[in-house]
């Protein structure tokens, strides 16, 4: 299917104009863990690179059943009903048998899946840390090229490491649910020093604890040191079911983007993030390189069950199959 330049070229092109098909299939082959389909990947992104950078990035992070996928919704439709166009990349939790997406997300969003204006691509997580999906920097590329104004991450909730999700993105948004006591000593204090607003969902059960919950929030990001002194993260309560306060979400977002844009840090936050990014792919690179070393795929059996064992410090081990695969 891959591995012609004519064969991307048309691919590439086709993206450009916006054309869903192929913009899946792109994703698809960006997500490839095959050799030739990562070629062609990286050459596709590379024709498509001067098309990217143009859309505004949204990551969206929050406890489970907090309402994620019906706040998008709410949002995405707002913004197709004023003209925009929205791509959603909702990470899905991975199936533990197969390893692939359960895709509950998209099924969660009927009304944003059946909008001309709106793509949804559901990924599977595969346990990759921050509950994002392997690729998601390069689907986030292509939905760009595709012509998108605002690109959302939606992630499965909030993982082992929240900075994957801040570090891809222009505005980093917690979604959390009311509750009363001590919910505070629940929620990573890490989360809300990344979160670039806390919105705090589901505020038409109760609006009472919603904003005695928002008020929480408040004051524990004062004694916190925000992430940029140029902005303070707002706390808000909205409801993603009844859209109600989500025009509010946005209207906060599209401040935050006209701020740090005044100031030179919109610009700054991308660039550093490109160069994180490099180096991920780097280490990504290696990592594959190591694992698929025949050298090394000829000890590890042995290494591991003497580390298993208890005969052989891991240490010794990790030295063993770095020699095999030339590195000392």
């Amino acid at each position: 299917m891959y591995g012609l330049k004519s064969t991307v070229d048309d691919l590439a092109q086709r993206i450009a104009r916006g054309e869903r098909a192929a913009l899946g299939r792109g994703i698809t082959l960006v997500e490839s863990r095959r050799a030739d389909h990562q070629a062609d990947a990286r050459a596709l992104l590379e024709r498509l690179m001067p098309l990217t950078g143009r859309s505004h990035r949204i990551g969206l992070t929050g406890v489970p059943g907090a309402g994620k996928s019906t706040t998008i919704e709410a949002l995405g439709t707002n913004l197709t009903a004023a003209g925009k166009s929205v791509a959603v990349l909702a990470v899905d939790p991975s199936s533990g048998r197969t390893g692939g997406s359960i895709l509950g997300d998209k099924t969660r969003m009927e009304k944003l899946a059946a909008d001309p204006n709106a793509f949804i691509r559901p990924s599977p997580s595969s346990g990759t840390l921050g509950g994002v999906a392997r690729k998601t920097r390069e689907a986030m590329l292509l939905c760009e090229a595709a012509g998108f104004d605002i690109v959302i991450v939606e992630t499965v909730g909030v993982g082992q490491s929240e900075t994957v999700v801040a570090g891809m993105v222009d505005f980093f948004l917690a979604l959390l649910i009311p509750a009363g006591g001590d919910e505070l000593q629940g929620i990573k204090k890490g989360l809300i020093e990344l979160a670039d607003m806390i919105v705090i969902n589901k505020a038409d059960i109760d609006p009472k604890l919603a904003e005695r919950s928002a008020r929480d929030y408040r004051a524990a990001l004062h004694i916190l040191t925000p992430a940029s002194p140029d902005w303070t993260p707002p706390v808000l309560t909205a409801s993603g079911l009844k859209n109600e306060g989500v025009d509010v979400l946005w209207s906060q977002i599209e401040r935050h983007r006209q701020v740090m844009t005044a100031t030179g840090a919109f610009d700054a936050r991308r660039a550093g993030q490109n160069i994180l990014w490099m180096w991920s792919q780097v280490n990504e690179r290696l990592e594959t390189a190591f694992r698929t070393s025949e050298a090394v795929a000829a000890l590890v059996p042995d290494l591991e069950r003497q580390v298993r064992e208890g005969k052989l410090p891991a240490s010794v081990a990790g030295e063993r199959l770095l020699a095999a695969f030339g590195m000392v």
